[in-house]
């Protein structure tokens, strides 16, 4: 599925184009991967409309995989049929001070899977091998799929927050990320109530059947003000909305790569003393590193931690994007179905 220039989604857009291209070839030290599935993220969207600008078009989208190696040129620990996931870290340097310091996903020549190299919409995908990740033998490829991108950023994005046992916990919006991020905190912070902000009354009753404590709408005034919230939504007047619930030192962590420039004017209702007096802070993530990639698969082997799916196929990936413009409530999150496992 290509994506031959970026478009404003509306009613019936079909940014990607249904193609036959040839099928990749995998230098030195690369495998082709023989794709599954790949799950669908907020931030393909982000590609289609262009608010991610790809350095070359068309491109293929996708960087949640999950396949079967078909050919490794030059690798070891790798052999033909073995199940891999591929995630939006396709290649950092090794080199920069980022790297160096286990922060590659902050270094300067960051290239992202589906953006910068062609992604897993696609019966084929090529990974540096070093970049590819095995898959615990406990989930299906479609289980898989979106851990590599929404389980491991939320889950850097729960670290980032600094939240300690016992302090409560927000989340602004609960798509595909959120219900992963829900289900790790009840199990690292059990003492810790989450309060799940969100516009869509079926997601908020979703968020209760995965235990929140509570649930409203982003303008609602919680039980309590909390020690942290994570903010997943592509909007600035959720996180305008959420800045005075945070308790005394509290932070907002931002899990998204872009945000719609549609409503920046929430910005201008920020005021110092009511948002961000008392030390309250923001921070922003920034890509992941494959040390959170390969941490969350173990952990969601290890604890049963299982993502909310639902399979489309390749074809409707169109409808996929279309849902997550449109804001249509997802349980979890969108799988396409490429190749049977």
């Amino acid at each position: 599925m290509l994506l031959r220039r970026p478009e404003r989604m509306v009613p019936d857009s079909s940014p990607l184009e249904a193609a036959d291209v040839p099928t990749p070839t995998a230098p030195r030290g690369h495998l082709l991967v023989r794709v599954s599935v790949c799950a669908v993220c907020r931030t393909d969207l982000d590609l289609a409309e262009g608010r991610i600008v790809a350095p070359h078009y068309p491109v293929i989208p996708g960087h949640q995989v999950v396949g079967h190696v078909a050919v490794g040129r030059d690798v070891a620990d790798v052999r033909e049929g073995d199940r891999v996931g591929i995630a939006w870290i396709h290649h950092a340097c090794g080199r920069c001070a980022w790297c160096r310091s286990g922060q590659e996903n902050l270094c300067p020549y960051f290239q992202s899977t589906g953006c910068d190299a062609d992604g897993g919409y696609a019966e084929y995908a090529v990974v540096p091998a070093t970049f590819a990740h095995t898959i615990p033998a406990a989930l299906t490829d479609a289980e898989a799929a979106p851990l590599l991108c929404a389980g491991a950023i939320g889950s850097r994005s729960l670290r980032l927050t600094k939240l300690t046992d016992g302090q409560p916990l927000g989340l602004v919006g609960f798509g595909a990320s959120a219900h992963l991020v829900i289900q790790l905190a009840r199990q690292r912070y059990p003492a810790s109530p989450v309060y799940v902000f969100a516009r869509n009354p079926d997601e908020r009753a979703f968020a209760r059947q995965l235990g929140a404590t509570w649930t409203g709408d982003p303008t609602d005034v919680p039980p309590e003000r909390m020690g942290a919230i994570i903010d997943t939504t592509p909007a600035w007047k959720p996180i305008v909305d959420a800045l005075p619930n945070l308790a005394p030192g509290g932070r907002l962590v931002i899990n998204a790569i872009r945000k719609s420039r549609a409503d920046q004017d929430a910005l201008l209702g920020l005021d110092y003393a009511s948002h961000l007096w008392m030390e309250r802070e923001i921070k922003s993530v920034a890509n992941v590193t494959r040390e959170d990639v390969r941490h969350v698969l173990d952990v969601a082997a290890e604890i049963g931690l299982r993502p909310t799916v639902e399979e489309l196929s390749l074809e409707q990936a169109n409808v996929a994007l279309a849902r997550l413009a449109s804001a249509t409530a997802v349980h979890g999150a969108t799988v396409l179905r490429v190749a049977s496992s």
